[in-house]
């Protein structure tokens, strides 16, 4: 069996590594020139790292990544609201890892290379079109330096294509637009200090309103990742999503410039920036299905949502194996129907369930009970309702604990 991934990111390259270490013949197709570590941080949760992990990179994650300890959210003086263990504190087999996304991609990509082969990833190729014949798929793409066509055959076609997938849009000519919430993201890296323990996800304020988002994402913990999120809009559809768009300090300064807490200063995080990027919190309404007969998609070709749970990386992760594993024991046209019925259940309500915004409604009552802070929360909300906030957080983020500890491995062989 022969696969032929369309796109480069994390997705595609742990497809990549997965079909391999199931014993199937793949190749990456990449429309990039060249594969660089751009973007800012992801945070890699511990039902992908154990995946990650299955397939030998442990180490390298250990390497590149935070140990995430606690997610906390406060209000937008810095009080504490709720404080959630990650990771191995919360009593996973395995750790969330706060990371560079480009460090991460160049890490997955240098495994693919080393494992199947130099030529594995081919850049600067762009998907036109497929065609399906009865033993296989004929990919359509173009070398983008020189204008050539050329034809790729294979058994399988996956577009890991991202949120623009041209795959998807092959697939589903009809499919709806993108769908904007009205939250415009502010993202970048600063060199600062550590803060809190050194390893915490701090959550302040509410995208209802503003809200900010800072980790670690250096092993020595002074890169400090940050999202600055704002509601500007009522939102709507939208055309397209710029991920590389330039942001501009003057825009997003103004909506924190008093926002210092005791352990943060969150306006010399934003002006110590080499570089923001500016775009709308986005996704799209869930398929009905993928993909069709020997074509299918992944990640966030398949299933984009907003970003508030830090699960989209993961789930790209969880796509890659279970296609594998699919392929390996059921074949092409049977192995992409298994794959695709089991992922889209499990990822289908995750998206519906982000774009509810489930803990923004305690974060805003916080607000709205003590618009200039408070002393200790236990005066603001009720055990009941900080209960209930820890469980929402849980629907776009966890896996069930003892589940991800016992079940059995997804490798393609079971151990």
């Amino acid at each position: 069996m022969r696969v032929l991934v369309i796109g480069g990111g994390i997705g595609g390259l742990t497809a990549a590594l997965s079909l391999h270490a199931a014993g199937i013949e793949c190749v990456v197709a990449e429309s990039a020139a060249e594969l660089r570590p751009l973007g800012v941080g992801i945070n890699i949760q511990p039902h992908a790292v154990r995946e990650l992990t299955e397939l030998g990179l442990g180490e390298e994650l250990a390497a590149i990544g935070v140990p995430t300890s606690f997610q906390t959210y406060t209000d937008r003086f810095g009080g504490t609201i709720l404080s959630l263990p990650r990771g191995r504190a919360a009593g996973y087999r395995w750790p969330q890892y706060s990371v560079h996304r480009g460090v991460l991609q160049m890490s997955l990509l240098d495994a693919v290379r080393r494992r199947l082969g130099a030529g594995a990833v081919r850049t600067g190729l762009t998907f036109q079109d497929v065609t399906e014949g009865p033993d296989g798929i004929t990919a359509s793409l173009l070398e983008t330096g020189t204008g050539r066509h050329v034809d790729v055959a294979a058994d399988v076609l996956v577009g890991a294509d991202g949120v623009h997938s041209a795959v998807r849009a092959r697939l589903h000519p009809h499919d709806g637009p993108l769908l904007w919430g009205g939250v415009r993201m502010w993202r970048g890296i600063t060199e600062g200090r550590p803060f809190l323990d050194g390893a915490t996800v701090a959550v302040a304020g509410s995208n209802l309103s503003c809200k900010f988002v800072a980790y670690p994402v250096s092993p020595d913990r002074t890169q400090v990742n940050w999202v600055a999120e704002v509601k500007v809009a009522e939102g709507g559809p939208v055309p397209v999503a710029d991920w590389s768009r330039e942001g501009r300090l003057q825009d997003v300064l103004p909506h924190f410039a008093d926002w210092r807490f005791p352990w943060l200063d969150v306006p010399e995080l934003l002006t110590g920036a080499g570089r923001i990027l500016e775009y709308p919190m986005v996704d799209k309404d869930p398929l009905r299905s993928w993909g069709r007969g020997r074509t299918t998609l992944l990640g966030d070709a398949a299933h984009p949502m907003y970003p508030v749970g830090s699960n989209g990386g993961s789930q790209a992760v969880l796509d890659a194996r279970v296609l594998a594993r699919s392929l390996a024991r059921s074949g092409p046209v049977e192995g992409l129907a298994a794959y695709e019925e089991e992922r889209r259940a499990a990822t289908t309500p995750l998206v519906l369930a982000n774009r509810e915004m489930p803990m923004e409604r305690t974060l805003a009552m916080v607000a709205e009970r003590a618009p200039l802070g408070f002393g200790d929360i236990s005066e603001v909300l009720t055990p009941q309702e900080l209960a209930e906030m820890a469980a929402d957080q849980g629907r776009i983020t966890d896996m069930d604990v003892r589940f991800l500890n016992e079940r059995p491995s997804w490798n393609a062989d079971g151990r």
